[in-house]
């Protein structure tokens, strides 16, 4: 019977084969922007809620280019009812004349030729975000319709286009004295399925770096869908990144430790380099670098050349002024210790690594934010001996914290290499020891750990139980986590260590599930964890292996009929399925806990890989996660009471 289903395989394959030829007639020649429709995701990164604002984006770049060649000095940016969304500056205006070579106007060029635009050379830009020519036209080829209008100093022009095409040229509709241009574009539903509705934080964000990095420049946004409650906020610094410094410190609530913020800057030929920094009372390294205005969240030479150059100045600062001992070196991570830092460069070509421009290639960039940084920071610290020895002094004690670190880490070895049982004594350990299959759960209380060592597999389920208090790490440096009591046994569970020695490839567990109750407490526990998870062993984070689970919050049944809900809405459909035409009782129970479920129940609902939901832990953008983590686990009351009240509308499942 085997060999007869092999054979069977085998033909059915060979039939395949036959009818799925290769050759010249399946070579396909993409016209115009037909690619970016057929491949969204090359041109934006994704079509889910990350490439949609990445529209709004591409379009601001332009508009901001502008600005950094002189032109232009205010950017409306809006969302209009329906999600639509206005981009308009007073520029200089699109050139809309006669392109020589393709015989249209040159607007109309931009906005459906790939790779055209005015960042290629010519002397229309010297120093621009890129190659926008194919943002431009990406955009419009991923809108449902875009409407472009021009300014010119005489006349309007205006040409609408739907996904990508047009029907008229570009025309004349009316006179003006003004210049500028207006691009109103709706995202195409075709493209973005997940949604097309914008997050305002998100776009404010953006506009509001924007900003900062363009001091001077006013940026407008506007929040239009709600009539009721329209938002608008100006976004206007003439301070440029030391504001945006300033703005980090304010939000995080996080104390400065100099009563300014350091500034330097310096010029390469057309190339130019400024940084801001200032160091703060948290254990945390906040470095935001930009190109051309471009977040480089992968960082790059710039960032590396900063990084290096601030290692080496505190260094021989240090040595210069007897600071440091014979022997003694500070590293990379004690000088970054609370550290918040802007890092920005304009290049007249930037050469990104990637096509959504995530980290800084250009390798003459490196020694020459170095040498700028080191040169200019020496200076200042010099010439300001009070503010150094504070900088110095956090440094130092940085050094003390990683050498006390490396201690108790050296004794948690020794302590685990005396105990021949090394993995945690409530570990309840699985079978299998393939990654790809294996998963722990992390689970709230002795009560629900025995549930769930009852109910799980044995063969691919891990449970590890947590109970009492929890250390927040947020208000702890490293060498506080060895040996506690709570954090430990996660740590000698999942194999990896933490910190610098943190090594992916020694995790025992591809799923790392996190299941708390569903209530103030779970919701307490959930975040620490994730704290610990962020601050210690990001990786983790980031690699896709967090998830937490989802217990139901209700059990509806009516006799032998039973239905678990996981939301208000989905309890509502059940008691009205179950309650059938005749309006029967059904009864409902609300679990307050996890102990509240026997294994079987537990099993059925939460662990059951072919019926449970886990929601994975994803970290797109590091930089506001880092920013949450620090206002909601730090010791600033201030910020997270402000973060409290702006979102208490959102809480759901609230406990009174």
């Amino acid at each position: 019977m085997p060999l007869m289903k092999g054979g069977q395989i085998m033909a059915e394959n060979q039939k395949a084969a036959v009818n799925n030829e290769y050759d010249e007639n399946q070579i396909q020649v993409l016209e115009g922007l037909e690619a970016v429709r057929v491949r969204p995701g090359m041109y934006i990164g994704s079509t889910g809620p990350k490439g949609l604002h990445h529209l709004v984006y591409e379009i601001v770049d332009n508009a901001i280019d502008e600005a950094l060649a002189g032109y232009c000095s205010e950017i409306n940016v809006k969302i209009l009812p329906g999600d639509v969304i206005e981009v308009s500056d007073n520029g200089r205006g699109i050139p809309t004349g006669i392109h020589p070579k393709e015989g249209i106007s040159a607007a109309t060029v931009v906005y459906t030729i790939l790779h055209a635009g005015g960042k290629f050379g010519g002397g229309g830009y010297k120093v621009a975000g890129g190659l926008h020519g194919v943002g431009a036209s990406v955009v419009n080829a991923l809108s449902e319709w875009l409407e472009l209008t021009v300014k010119d100093g005489k006349h309007i022009h205006f040409q609408r286009f739907e996904r990508g095409k047009y029907s008229e040229e570009l025309k004349i509709i009316g006179d003006t004295t003004e210049t500028g241009t207006t691009v109103k574009f709706k995202a195409d539903p075709l493209i973005f399925e997940e949604t097309t509705v914008y997050d305002y934080e998100v776009l404010l964000k953006r506009l509001r770096e924007q900003a900062f990095l363009n001091a001077g420049v006013r940026i407008v946004f506007s929040d239009l869908r709600d009539e009721a409650e329209p938002k608008t906020e100006i976004l206007h610094y003439e301070g440029g990144i030391r504001e945006f410094v300033e703005h980090i410190h304010k939000t995080r609530g996080l104390e400065p430790l100099t009563q300014k913020v350091i500034y330097v800057s310096g010029m390469q030929g057309d190339s130019s380099a400024e940084v801001a920094l200032q160091y703060n009372d948290s254990y945390n390294e906040v470095i935001l670098s930009f190109a051309n205005n471009i977040h480089t969240i992968d960082g790059g030479s710039h960032e590396t050349g900063f990084k290096n150059a601030l290692t080496k100045v505190l260094n021989d600062y240090g040595k210069k002024f007897n600071l440091l001992k014979d022997g003694e070196k500070l590293i990379g991570e004690d000088v970054r210790e609370g550290l918040t830092a802007i890092v920005s460069v304009k290049l007249t070509n930037c050469e990104f690594e990637g096509q959504t421009k995530g980290r800084l290639g250009n390798p003459e960039v490196r020694p020459f934010v170095e040498n700028m940084v080191y040169e200019k920071l020496m200076c200042y610290l010099e010439e300001n001996p009070a503010e150094a020895r504070d900088i110095f002094e956090k440094s130092m004690a940085a050094q003390r914290a990683r050498e006390a670190a490396k201690k108790a880490r050296d004794t948690a070895r020794r302590k685990s290499a005396m105990n021949s049982a090394s993995l945690p004594g409530k570990l309840a350990d699985c079978s299998e020891k393939d990654i790809e299959f294996t998963e722990i759960y992390i689970v709230e209380g002795d009560s629900a750990g025995g549930s769930a060592k009852q109910g799980r597999d044995r063969r691919y389920q891990a449970i590890l139980p947590l109970w009492g208090k929890m250390l927040n790490v947020e208000k702890a440096r490293i060498d506080k986590v060895y040996g506690n009591e709570k954090l430990m046994p996660v740590v000698t569970a999942l194999g990896t260590s933490i910190g610098e020695d943190f090594d992916i490839t020694k995790l025992r567990y591809g799923k790392i599930i996190i299941m708390a109750d569903a209530d103030v407490d779970g919701s307490h526990i959930r975040t620490l964890l994730l704290t610990f998870f962020f601050r210690f062993m990001r990786q983790l984070i980031t690699n896709g292996n967090v998830y937490i689970a989802q217990p139901p919050l209700f059990k509806v049944w009516r006799g032998k009929q039973v239905r678990y809900a996981f939301s208000d809405e989905e309890r509502d459909t059940y008691i009205k399925e179950l309650a059938g035409e005749n309006n029967a009782k059904v009864d409902v129970q609300r679990y307050k806990g996890l102990g509240e479920m026997d294994p079987d129940q537990l099993w059925e609902t939460t662990m059951d890989p072919e019926r449970r939901t886990i929601i994975k832990v994803e970290m797109e953008d590091a930089v506001k996660a880092d920013e949450i983590f620090t206002i909601l686990m730090g010791d600033k009351v201030a910020p997270r009471k402000e973060f409290i009240e702006k979102n208490a509308k959102f809480v759901e499942n609230l406990d009174i």
